[in-house]
């Protein structure tokens, strides 16, 4: 599956991936890896930690400048958002994302990374009504790729040698 989304047709057809796995698993860097051979197919992609990009554009909303980041961020062929979920979304970042995803839906790819299984994703993102169509906008046309096993700076430590002082 990973062979095939590195062609990165998907982003032609504007299709998305979500990339769920516990912390340390891999998924950053795999969305980072899709990011980066799109960017070598002369795509053009923006990545965000989901947190931040949020807080951003509120910032964006108080000082005017909301439209224009916005119109900044639907130019991207593909948007990646990492740590999707870490924290629950209050009505803010939930209208900022149903916007973000109403305007790439269909002709601009998405990839969402998150900790948090879809099967949460309601709770995470609250208000029924708007989790609902959220959901049904990511769930039946994304690609899907659970990462299974150990953190991997966890291994890359204990594969090192090295021994850190735990706090």
């Amino acid at each position: 599956m990973i062979l095939r989304l590195s062609t990165c047709d998907w982003i032609k057809k504007g299709e998305s991936i979500i990339i769920t796995g516990s912390t340390g698993a891999g998924k950053s860097f795999m969305s980072c890896a899709l990011g980066h051979k799109a960017c070598v197919l002369r795509y053009n992609v923006a990545y965000f930690n989901c947190m931040k990009l949020f807080s951003h554009l509120k910032f964006c909303r108080a000082d005017g400048t909301y439209f224009k980041e916005m119109n900044k961020i639907k130019k991207q062929d593909l948007v990646i958002l990492d740590d999707f979920g870490l924290k629950t979304f209050d009505a803010d970042s939930r209208l900022m994302l149903l916007e973000l995803l109403e305007d790439r839906h269909g002709s601009k790819s998405i990839i969402i990374t998150s900790q948090i299984s879809m099967d949460m994703w309601f709770d995470v993102i609250g208000e029924a009504t708007i989790a609902d169509a959220i959901c049904d906008r990511l769930f039946h046309t994304s690609h899907k790729i659970d990462i299974q096993g150990p953190s991997m700076r966890k291994e890359k430590v204990k594969n090192s040698g090295r021994n850190l002082p735990l706090e």
